[in-house]
């Protein structure tokens, strides 16, 4: 969603100065929508002007002025190129963009929509940095593979823009064309890699086209092993897609080799893909933080189990995350337990202060909660756009908010919403929304929050939007609103807390990134294993003495504890203690140290020294006599140092022999 162009300051704060300076052009379209500057002004405290009737054709000298001293916001989003092309031709600042017709004005509900005009433009005017992109650079090199009458007729219409290579199957009959301006290979493809830019392709059967000769073209013999680059892959065949989610892979265009219209719109976008792109970098990797692996034992694997891209893969202890792959869903940051894996289009802390904006402008003018509806800024736009203009547009306590990835929305956004004060939370699904992850994030927030106030919705069109969200109860503010201020941890333990105040404990379902371990402290031998390998330190030790503590907040429920302690001992609880318990460390498990028998020095688990001189001593080959036992009761130094000292000592090599020098030489030469 576009947002006003304003000076970078703290996301958090109010930079008064720009708000004084910054000017607010109001315009009812034609008398059509019910408009209030004083309201609006009183609750956004953005200087208003009068609301004009035809701001962007008879008045807009007046919008003309406005754009020459700068600083100016403009209340309309339809007419947004005719601004933008005014402002360019005076070679003045580009304006500010808010919709507040579309998604408040243009309704027909009865109801005053000062208080969602308002809260939308206070939204518009939070600071947002650009996003961080990166230089992708395709030269134009085009492998089309495919029914060969297809891919071949392809080729002779790319190849004056592209350096086109056709592959065709080895079981193809030799075409009968001599056309040069484009290379033919036969072969099979075993993979393909990467994106636009950086295909990386391999192949089976691989055949070149061997020039010259009389007749039939002639192929080499068939190699395997064959690897090639190129920048664009375009796929005319029926078979399964060589990637995955190929509607997101850029570079790789596919089409049903059979329609024409499928097949001419691959090649135009084909023919587009030369030059230096800007690709955003959607998510932002801090391998530290990731729980997926410890000494080869699998804990997290949430976002490799949702990437629709195949984007992230293993890396070790933690993932990797491919830049130019990856399409920006949003699914991996939402079910990420240790925020390793972050939304950074834009990131959660400013949907945070969005959505805290939306709901504390609302209540300087309503003392009613309002409904916030999350949509994406394709499908869900078109409706409520149609839905205003043709139906009865959304009712004046829907308040929309657009986000770029509708999975990246995920629990800790959803119970920030309620905790700042909404009544309720809408989420409206598009046909291309990622949703595999969704159920579970929307399990989680209903487990924690409210079921009631929460809904997901998946209108085809207006009629089914205007259904859906029909007249809901108004209901007055029932929560102390929070400041959703810090990690998606952090932000859902501040929500869970303001909408449970009596409550000390939610069970949560099987998967949440909260909870405890369970202890069997029967087998548990302190061995401390899991407190080596816990990527969070939610388990930690106590140099001091023989202690296994937890601490419930920092637990990612990863499972890598689970996996490598040796007596399965352990066991996953998923839940929410709201308890300042869940803040301190606990503790699960503590014994009384062995005494080393030959210096005091207090080592090990009392417990487990006495178990195994009972297994081992006079049993085993090397603790046959009680002297040897007691090696078993020593501490590390007075162990090494018993041994060294011993009658047996396999590191003694008997006396040194004596270094040899040149008198020792000189006088055996005179004793011969």
């Amino acid at each position: 969603m576009p947002h006003a162009k304003m000076a970078a300051g703290d996301p958090w704060g109010e930079d008064a100065q720009a708000m004084t300076e910054l000017k607010l052009l109001l315009c009812d379209c034609l008398k059509s929508q019910t408009v209030d500057a004083e309201r609006i002004e009183q609750a956004t405290g953005v200087s208003c002007s009068k609301v004009y009737t035809e701001l962007c054709r008879k008045e807009a000298a007046i919008a003309e002025d406005a754009l020459q001293k700068g600083g100016v916001l403009i209340a309309c989003q339809q007419e947004r190129p005719a601004f933008e092309e005014l402002a360019a031709d005076l070679e003045a600042e580009d304006p500010g963009f808010v919709d507040i017709r579309d998604r408040a004005g243009w309704t027909n509900d009865s109801r005053n929509a000062s208080a969602k005009m308002a809260a939308l433009v206070a939204e518009a005017l939070i600071p947002s940095r650009g996003d961080k992109v990166m230089d992708v650079t395709s030269e134009g090199t085009c492998l089309i593979f495919g029914e060969s009458e297809a891919a071949l007729r392809a080729a002779e219409q790319l190849c004056e823009t592209l350096s086109v290579t056709v592959l065709l199957s080895p079981e193809t009959e030799t075409p009968m064309t001599d056309d040069r301006r484009f290379d033919i290979v036969r072969g099979r493809i075993k993979s393909v890699t990467g994106a636009l830019g950086q295909f990386n392709l391999s192949f089976d059967a691989l055949q070149e086209r061997i020039p010259g000769g009389r007749g039939p073209m002639t192929f080499s013999e068939p190699r395997s092993g064959g690897r090639t680059q190129c920048d664009i892959v375009l796929d005319l065949s029926r078979n399964a897609p060589m990637v995955a989610a190929p509607e997101k892979r850029e570079g790789y265009l596919r089409a049903e080799p059979g329609s024409a219209g499928a097949v001419t719109k691959a090649l135009l976008e084909a023919s587009q893909l030369i030059g230096t792109f800007e690709k955003p970098i959607f998510v932002k990797l801090d391998e530290q933080l990731c729980a997926h692996s410890r000494a080869e034992k699998t804990g997290c694997t949430r976002c490799l189990d949702l990437c629709p891209t195949g984007a992230i893969t293993p890396a070790g202890d933690h993932v990797a995350v491919d830049a130019l792959i990856c399409a920006g869903c949003g699914s991996c940051s939402s079910v990420c337990p240790s925020g390793a894996i972050s939304y950074d289009a834009p990131s959660a802390d400013f949907t945070f202060k969005r959505v805290q904006t939306l709901a504390s402008t609302w209540r300087k003018l309503e003392e009613t909660e309002p409904r916030l509806l999350v949509h994406d800024a394709g499908h869900g736009a078109d409706l409520i756009r149609m839905s205003a203009r043709y139906g009865s547009g959304l009712p004046a306590d829907v308040v929309p908010l657009e986000v770029d990835a509708l999975a990246s929305f995920g629990h800790a956004e959803i119970l920030s919403a309620l905790g700042s004060g909404f009544a309720e939370v809408i989420i409206l699904l598009s046909p291309t929304t990622e949703t595999d992850g969704i159920p579970l994030q929307i399990d989680l927030a209903k487990t924690i929050g409210d079921a009631e106030s929460i809904k997901v919705i998946e209108p085809k069109d207006p009629d089914q939007l205007e259904e859906a969200l029909g007249q809901a109860e108004t209901k007055t503010l029932k929560v102390q609103p929070i400041l959703p201020i810090g990690s998606r941890r952090q932000v859902t333990r501040l929500s869970a807390k303001a909408l449970n105040p009596d409550d000390k404990m939610i069970e949560l379902p099987a998967g949440a990134p909260y909870g405890a371990v369970q202890l069997n402290v029967d087998s548990c031998t302190l061995c401390l294993s899991c407190v080596s390998l816990c990527p969070s330190g939610a388990l930690k030790e106590n140099p001091d003495q023989p202690q296994l503590r937890f601490q419930e907040d920092a637990c990612l429920q990863c499972g890598i504890c689970v996996n490598i302690c040796p007596e399965s001992a352990l066991t996953l609880d998923p839940r929410l203690n709201l308890t300042d318990d869940a803040l301190r460390p606990l503790v699960l498990k503590e014994e009384e140290p062995f005494n080393c028998v030959e210096c005091g020095k207090p080592f090990g688990v009392r417990s487990t020294v006495e178990r195994l001189t009972e297994k081992l001593a006079g049993k085993h080959s090397m603790f046959q006599n009680e002297k040897a036992a007691r090696l078993i009761q020593m501490c590390d130094d007075c162990r090494v140092n018993s041994v060294y000292h011993s009658e047996n000592n396999p590191f003694a090599h008997g006396e040194r022999t004596p270094v040899r020098t040149t008198d020792d030489y000189i006088s055996k030469r005179r004793d011969h």
